[in-house]
């Protein structure tokens, strides 16, 4: 019976890598939302739980509504070169303010400031923290040679 091998995309998938990856993926996006708190006018927590509570709620909106998104959005990524992923991720933004309360966007211009600041410093971090240990390779097997129906 034939096996099925998988590329490598599937191996790098958001939900691969365990406990320990998703912990860090949320301290990351932890860091970078806090970072556009303090730096980023229009972007407020009233209270630390209510900035953790951004945290978590933007890293699970990236992990199951971005990909939906980004498929349904893809001709006008395209379109415009990369450019709409910053305003679908100021939507992910704004939609996580609505979500949580005592986490505040004032506005569109502030949401595409927060997205652009989160989005910048989550790459920086996660390019830090990749596991650059090599994936072990799938050994092919030995082919069989073809077998011949009507030898003429």
């Amino acid at each position: 019976m034939p096996t099925i091998h998988f590329s490598r995309a599937v191996h790098e998938s958001p939900f691969h890598g365990g406990m320990r990856h998703a912990l860090m993926r949320v301290f990351i996006t932890g860091i970078a939302v806090f970072l556009a708190i303090a730096v980023v006018p229009g972007l407020e927590a009233d209270s630390l739980m209510a900035g953790i509570a951004a945290v978590l709620v933007l890293t699970a909106l990236n992990v199951v509504l971005r990909p939906i998104l980004f498929l349904l959005t893809l001709p006008l990524i395209v379109f415009t070169l990369g450019l709409f992923l910053v305003v679908l991720n100021a939507l992910l933004l704004q939609f996580t303010a609505f979500l949580v309360k005592g986490f505040t966007v004032s506005g569109f211009w502030s949401s595409v400031g927060g997205a652009l600041v989160i989005s910048l410093v989550t790459t920086v971090l996660n390019s830090w923290t990749v596991d650059r240990r090599p994936h072990p390779e799938i050994p092919d097997e030995p082919r069989r040679p073809p077998k011949i129906i009507n030898p003429d």
